[in-house]
């Protein structure tokens, strides 16, 4: 018979529950449970509240008492990592950061086709090795559920040892990793044909095994002058939506016309938007499609951050993701990717919040994940704290001190 667990006194809980998918969220909204307790039995929260009272209510219940001052927030949720890959771009960001541009750093043999070479050198047990330690590390920084993108591969095979080492990998992780195929990431320097073609070969070729292995059910792909244009993956995202497999999109990074593709095709996400004007931000928040802002993309490249303040302003649903990869992003800290947005975008702590928990789990389309509440994930970030403001006013620097992944303490920094 299965012990129910009553973990408390928390000098405060943030359930993060009776907000507002959508708009923006004042911090007078947020709930405080004060001398709070969670109850949990195998991975499902039971209650929250007064833990005197929740212990008085379930005598039987195992007790894990705590000692000192603790918040409690939801497990954080980071909704777009590409943390499966081989090699580093540590030479790139050094020459960015000398003034070079895209195009020099790329003639110079870095760039994404750099990784891209590494990747394919990489076994798929040393892929699957590297992306468990980064998840891992992830976990101790809060985030229990993140996604995982293939697309470093760009051919069927290699898109299928990413996929099949990120599938191994979540077997093993302490967190969660939920997969997504970006093979539409660039078009192959060794490909012999047009994108049109190249988009083609991956629908005919790739998405059949990717159904049949149970690899992913989430397409993604980069518009972008770049990459692939908004005339390319009309086909591309039409078959895999035949397909049940849901769509996100990398819009609006360098240029418009992303997210109008995004809502047209009905995506789960629209992510980057740094170069999003306000037709974008009106067109996302008139939809169902959640816009994900990537604050690590941006510390990266030194370019603007996703206009959040606007899109929350205008209505639009607003999830933080850390973009995690080895080019444009390497630190994958979200929560501290996370307060500086909320800084520089004038966010209140309930927004950035609502970011990276319920609001990045409805990015996934995770509705069993993101608030503390009956009936969701028993997944817990735990800090040493008796206010949770405490915890983007430290900027990422207050880190947890014990996390909780579907009822199981997988990380406790005291031991």
């Amino acid at each position: 018979m299965t012990k129910r667990t009553l973990i408390g006194p928390f000098k405060q809980i943030i359930p993060m529950t009776g907000l507002a998918l959508k708009g923006a969220i004042s911090d007078r909204e947020l709930e405080v449970i004060a001398e709070g307790g969670i109850l949990f039995e195998n991975n499902l929260i039971l209650a929250t509240g007064n833990f005197d009272d929740l212990k008085s209510e379930h005598p039987d219940a195992n007790i894990q008492l705590l000692k000192g001052n603790h918040v409690c927030l939801p497990g954080f949720v980071d909704a777009h990592t590409h943390i499966c890959f081989g090699g580093s771009r540590a030479k790139d960001y050094a020459m960015r950061n000398a003034g070079k541009s895209y195009l020099e750093i790329a003639n110079a043999g870095g760039g994404i086709w750099d990784t891209v070479t590494e990747t394919r050198k990489a076994s798929i047990e040393e892929l699957t090795k590297n992306t468990i330690k980064r998840a891992n590390r992830h976990l101790k920084n809060g985030t229990t559920t993140l996604e995982v993108k293939s697309g470093y591969g760009l051919t069927v095979d290699e898109e299928l040892k990413m996929l099949r080492a990120i599938k191994e990998a979540n077997e093993k992780a302490l967190p969660e990793l939920i997969s997504t195929c970006l093979a539409a990431h660039m078009l192959p320097k060794d490909f012999e044909g047009t994108e049109k073609e190249y988009l083609k070969m991956i629908c005919e070729e790739l998405f059949p095994i990717l159904k049949e292995e149970n690899l992913t059910h989430r397409i993604d792909a980069f518009i972008e002058e770049s990459a692939f244009s908004t005339d390319d993956i009309q086909a591309y995202f039409s078959i895999a939506h035949d397909m049940n497999f849901d769509i996100t999109v990398h819009a609006d990074q360098f240029s418009t016309s992303g997210s109008k593709v995004a809502v047209n095709h009905n995506a789960i996400s629209a992510d980057h938007l740094e170069a999003s004007t306000d037709t974008e931000i009106a067109l996302l928040a008139n939809s169902d499609t959640i816009a994900v802002a990537l604050p690590g993309a941006s510390i990266g490249l030194g370019c603007d951050f996703t206009p959040a303040r606007k899109l929350l302003d205008a209505g639009a649903a607003l999830a933080i993701a850390s973009d995690h990869n080895p080019g444009s992003a390497p630190m994958g800290d979200l929560l501290t990717q996370a307060s500086i947005l909320g800084t520089f975008e004038k966010l209140t702590n309930a927004e950035v919040l609502a970011g990276i928990t319920f609001r990045a789990a409805a990015a996934l389309k995770l509705e069993d994940r993101g608030k503390l509440e009956a009936g969701l994930l028993a997944d817990l970030a735990v800090f040493h704290s008796d206010n949770y403001q405490d915890i983007l006013y430290n900027q990422g620097n207050l880190k947890p001190c014990m996390i909780w992944k579907n009822g199981e303490l997988v990380f406790d920094r005291h031991k």
